[in-house]
């Protein structure tokens, strides 16, 4: 397993990544960043060449009542490069989930990261990211602050248009 894990790793480096200029343009996605789990859509829009805004809705009506979450974040650009973003973000979440007793609770997670969004070469409407930093929320009736890491399968992948 580690063997595959570092063939994987080595081949995503070896790999030209050059990410694009966004400015302007619409991105479509999903991210999987709600504390809850559940998937959401993503819609990020570059607003210009130094700030994104970008808003989350996710469902889930698998159980007797209905769960959601729905969110904003705004992020603002760092450093660029040909093919790749790194950039700050502050999010807000609002969210409900069943409890043990199977009761509709509500919740909000705060994130404060970074990251970066990048494209490979011939593929630059596809851009893929991944986030670090601090969160804060209320879920299972708990208020906690945590570290977060999110990989770019959970961060978010959007489609520019």
């Amino acid at each position: 397993m580690i063997k595959l894990l570092s063939v994987a790793l080595f081949l995503l480096i070896s790999l030209s990544s050059y990410a694009m200029p966004l400015a302007g343009r619409l991105g479509v996605g999903m991210t999987n960043q709600v504390v809850t789990g559940v998937n959401a859509l993503s819609v990020k829009l570059q607003r210009n060449r130094s700030t994104a805004i970008s808003g989350i809705f996710g469902l889930d009506s698998s159980n007797e009542s209905s769960t959601y979450a729905i969110g904003a974040k705004i992020y603002r650009l760092i450093y660029d490069e040909p093919q790749l973003n790194f950039f700050s973000s502050l999010g807000v979440i609002g969210f409900t989930y069943l409890d043990a007793l199977e009761k509709t609770e509500s919740g909000y997670q705060i994130d404060a990261t970074f990251g970066s969004e990048f494209s490979f070469q011939g593929l630059e409407s596809i851009g893929f990211s991944f986030e670090f930093g601090l969160s804060m929320n209320r879920y299972l009736n708990k208020t906690t602050i945590q570290t977060v890491g999110h990989n770019m399968f959970m961060s978010a992948v959007h489609f520019y248009l």
